[in-house]
């Protein structure tokens, strides 16, 4: 009897365990399928007048409540409100309109104003998204507070889906209390290999050996790295390496628009497996810098880090110079455009390389990281590889940015 009390007791504790856990979603979940069910029945409702009244009610509660869009575990109700002949939602789920296998169209629920689209996605996913009415204006949610900003060159905010288990990375709040990099703008370089003039911005830590050069990141893309809305990499740069889970680094954020008119970028063109931008950057730049700055000459302590074609431009570099790049993050990367990537790093030549990788799995990059995964495991080479459920936004880069620190630049 006491063996079989001492067998079934811990699958009891388990089973008590489970139900507590589960409790709270069960509930929610039903409570969202009452929600629904109501909005629906209400545009069954004989008297137009009627209808009016209780949708009206039915926003209004729900709206009081910060439930719309209406989310429970897996399930999304979509909701608009206003006048219109379509509404359909746009965004990362359905590659922002281009996936046409991907049912994005709101039903108008019954006479009133209200559409609704209902969904499912996974329960930890983030992505961006804009309500489309009538196939021509694209807005914001009205109703949804959180906002992810995207785009080149500083971009323009989308609304953010945040599904019940996704959590911001703690390191993206900025702490008053822990000391502060110095970061210094928008400083000018003239070069003579691309034969134009280009921006730079330099972080320092606070707290930097003062007997040793300090290891050294660039980063492309640098404008959108640090705009608070898009990278925020200066508050995840002060936050790790005040909790130790960096060394102190320099790093460097190259800006590809043009100095006298921002709004011409050269990105596509400098990113693009560029090997002019490769001599530039190995013969004229990284000269410069080390000359200017107290940073490391030494290619195992030298990083390159990018997203999208950024993440291409950075694979390129390591693989082309891994003696000058032993360092390497890839987010997003854009190896679809030039698939020659994967021949280049699948025969890398001298110093093995230390790759962190990650790519959303929702119209992003992961097909492509998944293949250059098996380079890597090819190769030998050092690699870190997280995949999560989010789309090719800032939203997905910057929640995993310390994840591409930590895996390169954590203390030996």
């Amino acid at each position: 009897m006491s063996n079989i009390h001492s067998l079934t007791r811990p699958r009891t504790l388990l089973s008590l365990l489970l139900i507590v856990c589960l409790s709270p979603l069960r509930a929610q979940t039903s409570e969202f399928t009452a929600s629904v069910s109501a909005l629906i029945r209400i545009g069954t409702i004989e008297s137009a007048e009627e209808q009016l009244q209780q949708a009206a009610l039915w926003w209004t509660q729900h709206q009081e409540k910060g439930q719309i869009p209406l989310i429970a575990g897996d399930s999304v109700a979509f909701l608009y409100k206003g006048d219109a002949h379509t509404v359909k939602w746009m965004g990362d789920f359905n590659a922002w309109g281009y996936d046409k296998n991907v049912a994005n169209s709101g039903t108008r629920i019954g006479k009133t104003d209200i559409w609704l689209w209902r969904t499912s996605f996974p329960g930890d996913a983030r992505f961006d998204y804009k309500i489309a009415v009538d196939d021509k204006d694209w807005m914001l949610d009205p109703e949804n507070p959180y906002q992810q900003w995207s785009g080149v060159g500083g971009g323009s905010p989308n609304s953010e889906l945040r599904m019940p288990a996704w959590k911001e990375d703690e390191v993206q709040h900025e702490r008053p209390q822990i000391s502060h990099g110095s970061i210094t703008n928008d400083i000018l370089l003239h070069s003579k290999v691309l034969g134009y003039q280009l921006m730079y911005s330099v972080y320092i830590p606070v707290h930097k050996p003062a007997d040793e050069p300090l290891p050294v990141l660039y980063v492309t893309d640098g404008y959108e790295y640090l705009h608070p809305k898009m990278g925020n990499m200066v508050t995840v740069l002060d936050n790790l390496i005040a909790d130790h889970k960096i060394v102190p680094l320099a790093v460097i954020f190259i800006d590809h628009r043009e100095p006298v008119n921002r709004g011409n970028n050269k990105r596509m063109t400098e990113l693009a497996m560029n090997q002019k931008y490769l001599q530039f950057f190995v013969d004229e730049f990284l000269p410069r810098m080390e000359h200017k700055y107290p940073i490391s000459r030494d290619g195992s302590k030298r990083g390159i880090l990018g997203a999208s074609m950024g993440g291409l431009n950075a694979a390129f570099f390591a693989f082309s110079k891994p003696e000058v790049f032993g360092l390497v993050g890839l987010q997003s990367p854009a190896f679809w455009t030039r698939p020659q990537i994967y021949n280049l790093c699948g025969n890398p030549a001298g110093n093995k390389v230390t790759v962190s990788m990650t790519s959303g799995v929702i119209n992003d990059a992961s097909e492509g990281s998944r293949k250059m995964k098996t380079v890597f495991e090819s190769n030998a080479c050092v690699y870190h590889y997280r995949e999560v459920n989010d789309g090719h936004s800032w939203g997905n880069w910057r929640n995993l940015l310390d994840d591409v620190l930590i895996d390169l630049y954590a203390p030996k």
